[in-house]
């Protein structure tokens, strides 16, 4: 279809987005229209009908998603662009579960927009079943890239029952996709259950898998249904899956294969309907070459596959997501509510986080109850941690100071000098005092001040605390 010919309709609030829009759409020879509200779209499309229709999700009155579900009612062919600030799987999920083309963040790339718009143009008979009302995962956070990715395949999965093999570290968060993807199926009424496999020993996971007779072994002194039964007509979720024997691999793809198995010590076969969703933090095929996983699960396995980024890949989402977890930590525990100082978020946004998202929860847990004021300072990291992000920090304090920045440009709330120079000044007396034990002497000259210029700085930086411990 030739672009010149494309009638693009545009729904949002905010004027600048639909001028931007209007602007880059025109210059790529379409016609666009610009609607503030989604009440007067419904009203037009009585009478004509777009090519494409961009539509931001979240407006005053009718709501982009409930445009979607009545457009996709009445004009199921008429694709449609969704538009979000807010990156979120519920976001993504509504937006594909109503029978969205794509799912666009803000801030996003202009030209990226309206290549979106021509190849939407060229896909209008793309069909898309009725969404399943879904809750929202907000533990599952991030708008970089590779996370959007991961919310994506969520969402475009939400109708199917097909396996997923889930990759990534330890601690990316990988069950909480599991259930997301369960939670966003047809199966969402039945039960999810998950399972270990590495944390239970190879002669008892045969059991917990599949279940046992009375009296099959020692000690099996009634019968038990394995989780398999239990999870019949849901979904059954096998972490470290590469971690499982070769035999018990072996009864484990029959069960794929055929959907029945037999309880250990059992003469009877039991059919069940599950949906299988695994996980490992291994590379799955390298331990095929290695003959240490068995290929015919691999690949049955590996139906589709869902990557999650370790949290150093993506640093951008760091500054949010200590911001959530920590306000989240202060709610559970019955605390008063704390910030971090943002030294502290340059610090922690340049540790390597080798526990990955699970580590960053439990560190805003210990925080929330330890740290002594409102504002977490990078003297309340632990040790060990501290000892890290300082490294991090020094070897590459340069790249945490330009992510500040380019926040803090965003914002235009202040010029930056006056900000960051405060806050500079500060981290270096509390570190300089700290090494010298509040003589500022020694402190004002590891800082490369005077005396009198230390005890100044003091107090123009409301740093009173110190003050009255120094010397």
């Amino acid at each position: 279809m030739n672009s010149a010919a494309l009638d693009v309709w545009l729904v949002d609030d905010d004027a600048s987005i639909r001028w931007v829009l209007e602007r880059a759409l025109r210059d790529g020879g379409m016609t666009p229209r610009a609607f503030d509200a989604a009440e007067p779209v419904l009203d037009a499309l009585k009478r004509e009908v777009p090519d494409v229709l961009v539509t931001d999700i979240r407006m005053s009155g009718l709501s982009g998603v409930e445009l979607l579900q009545r457009i996709h009612a009445s004009r199921p062919a008429l694709p449609v662009i969704v538009m979000t600030a807010h990156s979120d799987l519920g976001s993504a999920v509504s937006a594909y579960g109503s029978g969205a083309f794509e799912y666009l963040p803000k801030p996003f790339d202009i030209d990226h927009a309206v290549d979106l718009v021509r190849r939407a143009a060229r896909t209008r008979t793309v069909s898309i079943a009725d969404a399943v009302p879904v809750p929202r995962i907000p533990q599952l956070r991030g708008s970089a890239a590779a996370m959007q990715q991961v919310f994506r395949a969520i969402g475009r999965l939400a109708r199917s029952s097909v396996t997923v093999l889930i990759t990534g570290e330890s601690g990316t968060g990988k069950e909480i996709v599991a259930r997301a993807l369960h939670d966003n199926s047809p199966r969402a009424g039945k039960p999810f259950i998950a399972l270990n496999t590495s944390a239970i020993p190879a002669e008892l996971l045969e059991s917990e898998l599949f279940g046992h007779e009375k009296g099959s072994f020692t000690g099996a002194d009634s019968q038990r249904r394995g989780r398999f039964e239990q999870a019949d007509g849901g979904t059954l979720f096998l972490d470290e899956i590469g971690d499982m024997s070769m035999p018990l691999q072996t009864r484990l793809l029959r069960v794929l294969a055929e959907g029945e198995f037999y309880r250990v010590g059992g003469q009877t076969s039991i059919r069940v309907d599950v949906r299988v969703i695994a996980a490992t933090h291994q590379d799955l095929q390298a331990r095929v070459e290695r003959e240490l996983f068995r290929a015919d699960l691999f690949h049955r396995l590996n139906v589709i596959r869902i990557e999650l980024p370790p949290l150093r890949a993506r640093a951008e989402d760091v500054p949010d997501l200590l911001e959530h977890y920590l306000a989240l930590a202060s709610q559970e525990l019955a605390v008063a509510p704390k910030v971090f100082a943002p030294e502290t978020i340059a610090v922690l946004q340049a540790y390597s986080w080798p526990g990955n998202v699970r580590e960053l929860v439990n560190l805003c847990r210990r925080l929330a109850v330890l740290a002594p004021a409102r504002e977490v300072r990078i003297e309340d990291l632990p040790a060990e941690l501290g000892a890290a992000g300082g490294a991090a920090a020094d070897a590459d304090w340069a790249r945490a100071l330009a992510v500040w920045a380019d926040a803090r440009v965003l914002t235009g709330k202040q010029p930056l000098l006056d900000e960051a120079q405060p806050q500079l000044e500060r981290v270096l007396i509390r570190a300089a005092l700290k090494r010298t034990h509040g003589h500022r002497q020694e402190a004002a000259k590891l800082i490369g001040w005077g005396r009198n210029t230390l005890t100044r700085k003091l107090k123009e930086l409301d740093m009173s605390e110190l003050e009255r411990g120094s010397s």
